[in-house]
């Protein structure tokens, strides 16, 4: 399956500053760490050397993905139209048959975060609730098997959209 290019204004922010940063101040940084370090003489032993190259092409490697994902990115902004109905950037309360309730934010797969309730808009349970309403059952299958959960409520946080 094919990761999705959406992403929320915030999200799309997050990583410019991502970007940025490691372009601007951190490459900058381990860059001259390792003119010190070279300049200290044998390269084969020196642990600040082989530390500060290897650093530099993670830095290197985070900056060209950045770059090219980027440009490809579709900042998706939240619309008054989809107010009642789950779309991209809401927050959804759901309820499973056992009563226990969590609340998930739909947004792209390169900001989800399990830690924040974030769930990628390419997962399963997001794809069964794009465009339903609350009220509405949706079925998802999981690796323990069918289960079906009930939206309780969808809310979108219009700030950081």
């Amino acid at each position: 399956m094919a990761k999705s290019d959406y992403i929320t204004r915030s999200g799309w922010q997050s990583l410019d500053q991502e970007l940025k940063f490691l372009w601007k101040e951190e490459r900058p940084k381990v860059t001259q760490a390792v003119s010190e370090a070279a300049a200290l003489g044998d390269r084969s032993e020196n642990a600040e050397y082989i530390y500060g190259k290897r650093r530099l092409r993670e830095i290197d490697r985070r900056v060209r993905f950045l770059s090219k994902r980027l440009e490809v990115l579709k900042i998706v902004d939240y619309h008054p139209s989809q107010e009642g109905k789950v779309f991209f950037g809401a927050w959804v309360e759901l309820e499973n048959e056992e009563g226990e309730i969590k609340q998930y934010r739909i947004v792209g797969c390169d900001e989800f975060d399990p830690a924040k309730q974030w769930i990628s808009v390419d997962s399963p349970v997001a794809r069964a609730l794009i465009g339903k309403q609350i009220d509405d059952e949706i079925q998802v299958e999981t690796p323990s098997g069918r289960v079906t959960l009930y939206i309780n409520n969808i809310w979108y946080d219009k700030n950081s959209l």
